[in-house]
């Protein structure tokens, strides 16, 4: 039968503290010294910090054994991590031992659940944080120990997927500018010799929006996208603001699934940032600081081709030279400058080898990433559901 008890009567709490910093002989050891910031994952192993024996015996930090969970109670509420080896803890940190009948594994999960409400009941002007009555008094759901395996052998294999599928979509990441340095070369030196023309030479042509002021929420069907929906390098269809009342758009305005964005206008390092439309809903319109990308069906660069050279490192950088404006918060590219812009011009049989690669890399990557969201989400019900008190 499932009971909820304070989570003081399940386990065993202490807390940490910090040697003096004036004492340099307390720092340097081997002994791993955790603190708020090496809580950034759900295990701890490699603290940022390690201690010596000395500090152990001169201050109030104290060991804990591995498989305690390590609880924020103090600056980062919220935040739970179970160690990974036996590991000394600041004061900021709880740490807690189950019980017989509690399972780590499970009071772990719990306590990851309760991140949200630990975090809101903070108390503190500058530096929030929660007494330890408060942290005995948590309610804790206790199923019994056959549940408990289960709710955290459903937990890891979620988590299982969810590391699979991350690691895929970085696989994918790192495979296509790998693969565009293989068939193409670095344009900064061009090593296989391809002819090289100005951008103007390719036909190329950027179409934008218009500036407008965002109307009231709901009150227009358009959206229009902001520059943050390409900063990433990935499409991101949520950040757009609402068209103003009334606002009618031109046809070459609206944003299409294929389309390749650029972005004429943003800080030094991001100007020049560009994406692949994907799924575009038909609502969104461009702003004045996006472009859209066109070239002609004779263009000697495939469109693909040419996404892949503007993220070059040598390519963002002879971008970032042609941007003009005194601010680095603010800069901006023109249509003329942006011509002369030097690109490699492989053959373009090449160039579509290399477009289906990369479309077979995003497919993967894109089955990834819906993988890893429908763990979450399993993640999330089941913790909504079994952690509920």
């Amino acid at each position: 039968m499932t009971v909820t008890k304070p989570l003081g009567e399940l386990c065993s709490i202490v807390g940490g503290g910090t040697p003096s910093r004036k004492n340099p002989a307390f720092f340097g050891g081997d002994i791993p010294w955790v603190s708020i910031k090496d809580l950034v994952g759900d295990e701890v192993s490699e603290p940022e910090e390690y201690i010596t024996e000395e500090a152990i015996r001169s201050s109030a930090t104290r060991i804990v054994h591995k498989g305690s969970i390590l609880v924020a109670t103090r600056v980062g509420l919220g935040k739970v991590a179970m160690a990974g080896r036996s590991v000394a803890i600041n004061q900021d940190i709880k740490a807690l031992t189950p019980h017989e009948g509690v399972l780590p594994d499970y009071l772990f999960r719990h306590m990851k659940a309760h991140g949200p409400a630990i975090e809101r009941m903070g108390v503190g002007a500058t530096v929030k944080g929660i007494t330890l009555d408060d942290l005995r008094r948590l309610p804790i759901r206790v199923p019994p120990l056959d549940e408990q395996r289960r709710i955290v052998d459903l937990l890891n294999r979620a988590s299982a997927i969810r590391r699979l599928a991350e690691a895929a979509q970085a696989k994918a990441r790192a495979l296509i500018p790998a693969l565009f340095a293989e068939m193409f070369g670095d344009p900064a030196t061009n090593p296989k010799g391809w002819p090289v023309v100005p951008l103007r030479e390719t036909g190329v042509r950027f179409v934008g929006g218009q500036n407008l002021q965002a109307g009231d929420e709901d009150a227009s069907q358009y959206r229009i996208l902001k520059i943050s929906a390409v900063t990433s390098g990935t499409f991101r269809p949520d950040e757009a603001k609402p068209a103003p009342v009334g606002h009618t758009p031109k046809p070459e305005h609206f944003v299409k699934s294929g389309d390749v964005l650029f972005s004429r206008a943003n800080t030094v390092d991001l100007v020049g940032a560009t994406a692949l439309v994907t799924d575009a809903s038909d609502n969104l319109l461009l702003p004045d600081k996006l472009w859209r990308i066109e070239l002609p069906a004779t263009a000697p660069v495939r469109l693909g081709f040419l996404l892949h050279f503007l993220r070059q490192p040598h390519t963002r950088q002879e971008m970032s030279r042609m941007a003009s404006g005194t601010s680095d918060s603010m800069r901006n590219i023109s249509q003329g400058r942006l011509k002369e812009l030097p690109v490699m011009t492989p053959p373009r049989a090449l160039q579509e080898q290399f477009e289906g690669i990369v479309a077979e890399a995003s497919a993967q990557a894109v089955l990834a990433e819906r993988a890893s969201a429908t763990a979450n989400a399993l993640t999330q019900s089941i913790m909504a559901k079994v952690f509920a008190t």
